[in-house]
């Protein structure tokens, strides 16, 4: 069952890429992009995260916190970040395995992994946009740029 917009966001705690936990209601105040992506390594994973990464002062300029979430362990996760410089966090849904992902309702069972589900919350933890895409389609940036401008 998928998340719907104006909907309380699933409050969950993860291990960041450096074993930090990272509780999603711990950043109320703050508007949160929850990014879930399917494999970290991977090439459409990477293109996107890159993305991200080069275009981080959008996602600043409205005081959004970005929280890339995949299936993938932490020790994977920092290797990860590490090789291509990301700054943001990068959680770990590897056990029980995909729980959050299933909560948000973007787990897939056949792939073992989340597709690509992103969630703008806003500082009172309400889910205010989502674009939900299948494991092999990449998100549009532009769309994130649109939305977060909705913020304010």
């Amino acid at each position: 069952m998928s998340i719907e917009i104006g909907s309380p966001a699933p409050d969950f705690t993860l291990k960041n890429q450096h074993g930090e936990d990272v509780t999603l209601s711990s950043l109320r105040g703050r508007n949160v992009v929850v990014l879930f992506y399917p494999f970290a390594f991977s090439g459409i994973c990477t293109g996107e995260l890159c993305e991200i990464r080069d275009n981080l002062a959008i996602f600043n300029d409205v005081d959004a916190e970005v929280l890339a979430i995949s299936c993938d362990h932490m020790f994977s996760l920092r290797a990860y970040a590490e090789q291509d410089g990301y700054e943001f966090s990068l959680l770990s849904d590897f056990w029980p395995h995909g729980a959050v992902s299933k909560a948000y309702g973007i787990f897939q069972e056949k792939a073992g992994a989340a597709a690509r589900g992103t969630y703008l919350i806003d500082r009172e933890g309400i889910v205010r946009w989502k674009v939900e895409n299948g494991i092999g389609e990449a998100r549009d940036l532009s769309a994130y740029r649109e939305a977060l401008a909705s913020l304010g």
